[in-house]
């Protein structure tokens, strides 16, 4: 997983590369329900505002994982490299969301609380999940 590019394909199109995003997916997914849980919104009634709410970190996701290399055709890589990539890669794409918030397009704003605990919670959901992919897919 580097960032330096031999080929100009974004993403490789895999079963595996297809697993790792459907599980990132689910990971940031995870993340947003259970904080609007704690906030006291029902994620099962309160769908449009748990999309309003993933939204902007699905797009800083792909946005930075794509560029990180978290979808080439060698992903999920070495637990060594995957998990730092992984962990870096969030941080960016929670300071895209933060950004994407603090615009009339989302709801929400760019609190630093919201931004500390999203890097902690969603960091760790997706290094779990990312780590133990490494492990099951390319062990």
């Amino acid at each position: 997983m580097s960032v330096a590019r031999a080929d100009l394909t974004p993403i490789d199109l895999s079963s595996k590369t297809a697993t790792l995003a459907a599980g990132d997916i689910g990971a940031i997914l995870l993340f947003v329900a259970v904080g609007e849980y704690t906030h006291g919104y029902n994620p099962l009634v309160d769908v449009g505002r748990v999309a309003g709410t993933l939204a902007p970190f699905l797009i800083g996701w792909l946005a930075v994982a794509v560029f990180a290399g978290l979808y080439d055709s060698d992903a999920p890589g070495t637990l060594v490299s995957s998990i730092p990539v992984t962990l870096l890669s969030w941080i960016g794409a929670v300071y895209i969301a933060q950004v994407l918030r603090a615009t009339a397009v989302f709801h929400g704003d760019a609190a630093l609380t919201f931004a500390i605990v999203s890097v902690l919670v969603g960091g760790a959901l997706l290094c779990l999940w990312r780590g133990g992919a490494t492990v099951l897919l390319d062990g």
